[in-house]
């Protein structure tokens, strides 16, 4: 398949374009193949995968600003395939952008939570290569001693024979143990700071790197609500819709950062325009979020959910309207457990002792009952350290940022400013209704 076929399958005949030529025609997207030349690549690989040398030397010699947003968001990926990507791929990336003769820009999209969460104000500062986290069971982060870990393992369970469904469980794990050795909860985060550490000494062009903390649906662009795929949190949002989740972990009282899609884009899309031409300085970082200038606490959204679900019940296989169960919520992990260990276990010894005696009668009943609490378990284990967080981005250098681009003398208003959103209407009329609407169809 070309690049131009590609384009056309995997942008102009998305789900996205598909939305918005209901709302502004057929003819929406049709010029796009004419603006804009695509190069099917790999951030995984060296020269990021483009093997023409015609078209790499042509690309050195034309490209000025150079956006990476290639990365895998899952907070539970192969180690080897986070490192790959979030990591290594930002190596491929510099490496490219340091033979392009007119670079202005190297733009990289991370993640606010590179930093620790836990408490306090977070500032808009670099990571340093090898630096981890306070608190971190290894001081110094090496990179090539990460790369070897996975090469030793990768090469054991291909000499014990393992199937792939293993490996990927064997590398997940692994991940997720190098990540909190090293200070991080999550092999994402972990990847995406090494991914950060790469670029400190880039000095071919300007380096800004943009941290969004938790992406939500569109607040207005390209039209109120638009999401693609279920998103952190948002999964907590499904479980509970579709009645496996009934209870959960988390500080009542904590603050969800959260910040609309297309106010991250606008934030990069200004800071392109402002910044590219600057020499002042080599790196500027910003935080793009909602915890300083509009907070919103856990339970207004656990509230507001619950309000949405009750109103506008999911619907089961059958097209049956599932109730939404009143939620409770765990303020502590132990009193999680607690509750673990009090309502479900003894259920599910019964049950088993049962299903032993008598031929299983209640199979079903006790795999339904095993999945729910896994399922809960899981992304309880995931996202407690954002349900339990009591920091606050600061978003000094952004809020700079927005000043800049109202002063300017560009037409194009950049809307980034968090300010401006009221959460409840948000969360019932844009983003839950956006997420059934695009996502759950």
């Amino acid at each position: 398949m070309t690049s131009e076929q590609r384009l056309q399958e995997e942008v102009v005949d998305s789900e996205l374009f598909r939305v918005l030529k209901e709302e502004y025609g057929e003819g929406f997207g049709s010029g796009l193949l004419s603006k804009v030349i695509p190069i099917s690549g790999d951030v995984s690989l060296e020269n990021l995968g483009i093997v023409d040398p015609e078209v790499r030397e042509n690309m050195w010699r034309e490209i000025d600003i150079i956006v990476n947003s290639a990365a895998t968001t899952k907070f539970d990926e192969r180690y080897d395939v986070a490192l790959g990507i979030n990591a290594l791929g930002v190596s491929h990336v510099r490496n490219f952008a340091s033979k392009c003769s007119k670079l202005k820009m190297l733009l990289q999209v991370s993640t606010a939570f590179v930093h620790d969460t836990k408490k306090g104000l977070i500032a808009e500062k670099p990571f340093h290569m090898g630096e981890t986290p306070d608190g971190s069971k290894i001081s110094y982060l090496d990179i090539n001693t990460e790369k070897m870990i996975i090469e030793e393992k990768l090469s054991r369970l291909q000499t014990q024979n393992a199937t792939e469904k293993e490996i990927t469980r064997a590398m997940k794990d692994l991940g997720i143990e190098r990540a909190m050795l090293h200070g991080w909860p999550n092999t994402y985060v972990f990847t995406k700071a090494i991914g950060e550490m790469l670029l400190e000494n880039f000095k071919k062009a300007k380096v800004v790197i943009i941290r969004p903390t938790i992406v939500t649906s569109t607040y207005n662009e390209p039209f109120p609500g638009w999401i693609e795929g279920v998103r952190t949190l948002d999964s907590i949002f499904v479980a509970y819709g579709k009645g496996k989740l009934k209870f959960f972990a988390g500080d009542p009282n904590s603050t969800l950062d959260m910040i609309p899609g297309d106010m991250v884009v606008n934030c990069m899309l200004a800071a392109m325009a402002l910044y590219s031409n600057h020499h002042d300085q080599n790196l500027f970082i910003y935080h793009i979020g909602s915890s300083r200038r509009n907070p919103v606490k856990y339970a207004e959204v656990k509230s507001l959910m619950q309000r949405y679900l009750t109103e506008n019940p999911l619907l089961d296989t059958r097209g049956r309207p599932i109730k939404a169960a009143q939620l409770t919520i765990l303020s502590s992990t132990a009193s999680f457990h607690n509750y673990i260990a009090i309502h479900y276990l003894p259920f599910l010894k019964i049950l088993k002792l049962i299903n032993m005696m008598f031929c299983n009668p209640f199979g079903n009943i006790y795999a339904n009952a095993r999945r729910r609490l896994s399922t809960t378990m899981r992304l309880t284990e995931l996202y407690r350290p954002y349900l339990f967080s009591q920091g606050v981005f600061d978003d000094a250098n952004t809020e700079n940022l927005r000043r800049m681009i109202k002063g300017s003398n560009t037409k194009v208003v950049l809307n980034f400013d968090p300010k401006c959103i009221q959460w409840d209407e948000y969360f019932v009329n844009t983003h839950f209704y956006g997420l059934t609407k695009y996502v759950l169809k």
